[in-house]
C-alpha cells in the first residue's frame, strides 16, 4: 500500500468498507454529483469476502425485491465495459438449480412464474434437457431444474478495481489500511458524526456502512443493531479438464448445496457446511470435504478424478431471514446501512449501489428497497429469501 495517505479533516459522505458494495456506492455517489466521499478500507479493496466469492450474478430469486435487484445487477454487468469502464470477463452461461424434492419443484415453479412477471427469462426443465446443459452431472434423482440464461459468472476482482478506479475519477478519495474504530454520532455543532480511525478522526455529515461480515460491529459503533453473522465457505479449483464441457453454467445442486461453474481450463466448485459455526476463521479446513465428495459423487462424479489446483475460504455474511439490510437508522448524524446479503451481495453489488445512492440523494429509487430495512425485525416482518445457496 506505500506510504500511508493522510486522511481529511472532514467529508460528506464517509463508507466504511471497500468491497464490492462500498465500492460500487462510492461510484454511484462521485458520478452523481456528491463531492468529499470517503471510503475507508481496513485492509485492501475486496479483501473481505468479495474477491473470495464464486462470481456468480442472477436474478433467480423467490423475492421480488431480490429478483429486481439481480436483473437490474445484470443490465449493469453487461455494459459494465462502458460504464464504469472495466472489462469483467463476463460469462453467461446461465443459472441451473438441479431439483430433487417435490416441495422444491413446486417452490421453483412458483418462483419462475414471479421472475417471468418481472421479465426474466427463466424457465422450468426436465432432467434431460438439464443434463444437456450441463454434461457432467448426473440426473439420478432429478425430478426437475430451473434455469435462466441471462445469469452467469464474472471476476469479482475487476468489478472491484472498475468501481474503485472510476469512483476516484469522478473525485472520491478512498483509502485502504484505515480501520474505523469509533463512532461518535451527531456530536458536532452540525450534527454530523465523528469517526474514529487508527490514523486520525475524520467528521462526516453521513456515515454509510458496507462493511460485510463487519458490518456487526459498525452498527454497534453507531448504536444500532445490525443483525449480521459471519461464517465461513469455502472454494475449490481444479487443474485442467480436457474433457469438459467447453461451457459449463452455475450449476447448483439445489438440495445439498453443492455448485460448480467453468473456471478457466478447469472448474470451480463449493458447498456449505451445515456444521460451520459463526466467526471468522479463513483458515482453510478438511472437515467439509467428506460431504462434498459424498455430493459430487451423486451429481457430478467426474470431478472427482479432477486433481484440484488451488483453493480459498471467504465470509457470508448472514442475516436471520437471509436478505439484506438497506435502509438508514434513525438517529443524529445520517447512518445509513448496506450489508448482510447473505451470499448475494456482490451479484447485488451494482443496483444496491444505486439505491443506496438515492437513498442518500432523497431520490425515488428505481428499485424499491424499503421492504429491506433493518426495523423489518422489530416489528417481526422479516422476508424470507428461498432461493439460497
Amino acid at each position: 500500500m506505500g506510504v500511508a495517505e493522510a486522511l481529511p479533516s472532514a467529508a460528506e459522505v464517509v463508507i466504511v468498507g471497500g468491497g464490492v458494495m462500498g465500492v460500487s456506492i462510492a461510484f454511484h455517489l462521485a458520478e452523481a454529483g456528491v463531492r468529499d466521499v470517503l471510503l475507508l478500507e481496513r485492509d485492501a479493496f475486496g479483501s473481505g469476502s468479495t474477491c473470495k466469492a464464486a462470481g456468480g450474478v442472477r436474478a433467480q430469486f423467490s423475492d421480488a425485491v431480490n429478483i429486481r435487484l439481480g436483473a437490474r445487477g445484470l443490465e449493469l454487468f453487461r455494459d459494465f465495459g462502458s460504464r464504469p469502464g472495466q472489462e469483467i470477463d463476463l460469462h453467461r452461461e446461465g443459472y441451473l438449480f438441479l431439483l430433487t424434492r417435490a416441495e422444491d419443484v413446486v417452490e421453483f415453479e412458483r418462483n419462475v412464474a414471479v421472475q417471468n412477471e418481472l421479465g426474466v427469462p427463466s424457465r422450468m426443465l426436465d432432467a434431460a434437457e438439464a443434463r444437456e446443459l450441463s454434461p457432467l452431472i448426473s440426473t439420478d434423482g432429478v425430478l426437475a431444474a430451473a434455469y435462466s440464461p441471462d445469469d452467469g459468472y464474472c471476476s469479482p476482482e475487476s468489478v472491484v478495481l472498475g468501481y474503485a478506479t472510476a469512483a476516484r475519477r469522478h473525485g472520491a478519495r478512498l483509502v485502504q489500511g484505515c480501520r474505523v474504530v469509533g463512532l461518535e454520532r451527531g456530536v458536532t455543532a452540525s450534527g454530523a458524526t465523528r469517526v474514529v480511525t487508527d490514523r486520525g478522526t475524520v467528521t462526516a455529515d453521513t456515515v454509510i456502512c458496507a462493511a460485510g461480515a463487519w458490518s456487526a460491529s459498525v452498527g454497534e459503533m453507531a448504536g444500532f443493531e445490525l443483525p449480521v453473522v459471519p461464517y465461513r465457505r469455502q472454494v475449490l479449483v481444479t487443474g485442467p479438464m480436457p474433457d469438459a464441457p467447453s461451457r459449463i453454467p452455475m450449476t447448483i445442486d439445489f438440495s445439498t448445496s453443492f455448485y460448480f461453474h467453468g473456471e478457466g481450463p478447469g472448474v470451480l466448485l463449493g458447498m456449505s457446511d451445515p456444521d460451520e459455526p459463526p466467526g471468522f476463521d479463513l483458515s482453510r479446513s478438511d472437515s467439509w470435504l467428506p460431504r462434498l465428495s459424498e455430493a459430487m459423487s451423486v451429481r457430478a462424479p467426474r470431478l472427482l478424478d479432477a486433481d484440484i489446483a488451488t483453493g480459498w475460504a471467504g465470509l457470508y455474511e448472514v442475516t436471520p431471514d437471509h436478505n439484506a439490510l438497506i435502509g438508514e437508522a434513525p438517529g443524529p448524524g445520517r447512518f445509513l446501512y448496506a450489508t448482510g446479503f447473505s451470499g448475494h451481495g456482490f451479484l447485488q453489488g451494482p443496483a444496491v449501489g444505486e439505491a443506496v445512492r438515492d437513498l442518500y440523494l432523497g431520490c425515488r429509487p428505481l428499485i424499491d428497497v424499503s421492504a429491506l430495512s433493518a426495523s423489518r425485525f422489530d416489528h417481526d416482518t422479516p422476508r424470507k429469501e428461498l432461493n439460497c445457496v
